[in-house]
């Protein structure tokens, strides 16, 4: 019997202000299951990270993809969520037969079977995977960010739009890996046009 391979894919990171969407594939194995697999913002930080080893060691195949800063203020950001979750099939080791995705639309230019479930990252294994896959490199992405600007509270508010966040963009200016199709962004570099 042909072995079937169904891919998960999820994205992290489309609502922050600030750097790439990024996009995680993934292939489980049947014969190592993963326990404690749900949707990544249910799970602690600790408990991610400790997910995200155990994926990648026991997983068919996966693979971690991104849609730049620049990609998003160019396309939108859904259409640079699905460039994203288009590379991270392309990058997987073995192409899947079918590909399923958390939410409500489906990927353009991804030529294999794809469905689309809405809360899928509750409901199935390889989406939830997917998406502990993208969330803690997304969250890493934000302490590499947070290390080099330290004035903006990065690895507290993961860029996205809280006081804490407004308030250092007013104080410290919009910097470069900011979205600036973003309309509080956008607003901010005005302001700052304007003083």
């Amino acid at each position: 019997m042909k072995q079937i391979y169904i891919a998960g894919v999820d994205e992290a990171g489309r609502g922050p202000l600030i750097g790439s969407v990024v996009a995680a594939a993934v292939i489980l194995d049947p014969l190592q299951p993963i326990e404690g697999l749900t949707d990544s913002k249910k799970l602690t930080a600790k408990k991610r990270e400790k997910l995200f080893i155990e994926i990648q060691e026991k997983a068919l195949a996966w693979s971690i993809a991104e849609a730049t800063h620049t990609e998003i203020d160019e396309h939108n950001i859904l259409q640079a969520t699905f460039l994203a979750m288009r590379r991270a099939v392309e990058g997987l080791s073995i192409q899947p037969n079918k590909v399923i995705v958390d939410g409500n639309q489906i990927p353009k230019g991804i030529s294999i079977d794809c469905e689309a479930i809405v809360g899928g990252d509750l409901s199935h294994a390889e989406i939830s995977a997917a998406s502990i896959l993208a969330k803690v490199t997304r969250d890493q992405q934000m302490v590499e960010l947070d290390q080099l600007y330290p004035d903006y509270g990065f690895a507290k508010h993961k860029g996205y739009p809280t006081k804490a966040h407004f308030e250092a963009i007013a104080e410290h200016g919009v910097i470069a890996e900011h979205r600036r199709s973003y309309a509080p962004v956008r607003k901010a570099l005005e302001a700052e046009k304007g003083q």
